[in-house]
């Protein structure tokens, strides 16, 4: 990306490449969809790796555990984010996968008792875990065996991750896991990550084409950066984080003013805000709502 301005490399100063610490794990409910149904029946924690080194790129680690008497369907909208995901389900051998960003509504059967230890990398932050390939080659697909993806995995990784009752154990675990792979250092994915946190914090940025001027980047040279780093376009970022918004919103505000929302999204109307919410999750806003 040869033409990135000066003031989009800035503005990856001071990340990835430095090692230094990055933001807290997120205490947010986007994404989920009945937020409070999940919390009453699992136990959720969302932690920030061990290592230092590792918090540039990764978002959190995220554990749950549960016990359920009756089978419960868990609903998400997912993030642009890559996991890595250890899992054990009743009636299964544990298995671990990489799943690439979804790109449709996510729905997982919870019954028994089962744990799951994942990984949530920011947006740009997985490729210097896995290199090889863009991370646009793993948009849409799960059960990817962590070989195909990483090649070689430390042998005993999964029961590591997946067997200490103690949680420190487990983030330990995750750690060495990801330690072994890398990270590798890329300037590019340090602007990735840049670039699409600020997508993510600021509702400012509503075109594709006047972020990547403000950047000093063509829309083509944006693109390129996103599907080799990120997994999707910026465009597609956009939409997310405003469904995620307004997921958001219907879950904590039962007085929604939905045509103010769609204005302070950037939607024309409220019609395509309701449009799209609709289509990702699958009722309107209003009625999520009420169900709510």
């Amino acid at each position: 990306m040869a033409d990135a301005s000066a003031s989009a490399s800035a503005s990856a100063s001071g990340s990835a490449s430095g090692a230094a610490p990055g933001p807290r794990p997120r205490t947010d409910t986007r994404g989920i969809v009945d937020a409070a149904g999940l919390f009453a029946r699992v136990r959720f924690r969302r932690i920030a790796p061990g290592a230092a080194v590792l918090r540039p790129y990764v978002e959190q680690y995220w554990l749950i555990d549960w016990d359920l008497t009756e089978p419960y369907a868990s609903h998400i909208v997912p993030h642009p984010s890559v996991n890595v995901v250890f899992q054990r389900l009743p009636g299964q051998e544990p298995f671990a996968e990489v799943a690439g960003i979804g790109l449709d509504l996510f729905t997982q059967k919870l019954e028994g008792r089962g744990r799951v230890c994942g990984v949530k990398f920011r947006p740009g932050g997985f490729r210097p875990f896995a290199p090889s390939a863009p991370v646009s080659a793993w948009t849409g697909r799960r059960l990817l065996p962590l070989e195909e993806v990483f090649g070689e995995v430390p042998e005993g990784a999964l029961d590591a991750v997946l067997s200490p009752a103690d949680e420190h154990a487990r983030v330990a675990a995750l750690d060495a896991f990801l330690l072994s792979l890398g990270p590798t250092p890329d300037p590019q994915a340090d602007l990735a990550m840049a670039l699409a946190e600020r997508i993510r914090t600021d509702r400012g940025i509503r075109r594709v084409g006047t972020f990547a001027r403000a950047e000093g980047l063509s829309v083509r040279a944006l693109q390129r950066l996103f599907s080799a780093y990120v997994g999707v376009g910026p465009k597609w970022l956009i939409l997310r984080h405003r469904i995620h918004e307004a997921l958001e919103r219907a879950e904590t505000d039962t007085e929604v003013d939905w045509a103010e929302l769609a204005a302070t999204l950037g939607y024309a109307d409220q019609a395509h805000l309701i449009r799209d919410f609709t289509t990702t999750v699958g009722v309107p806003p209003t009625a999520y709502a009420q169900a709510d």
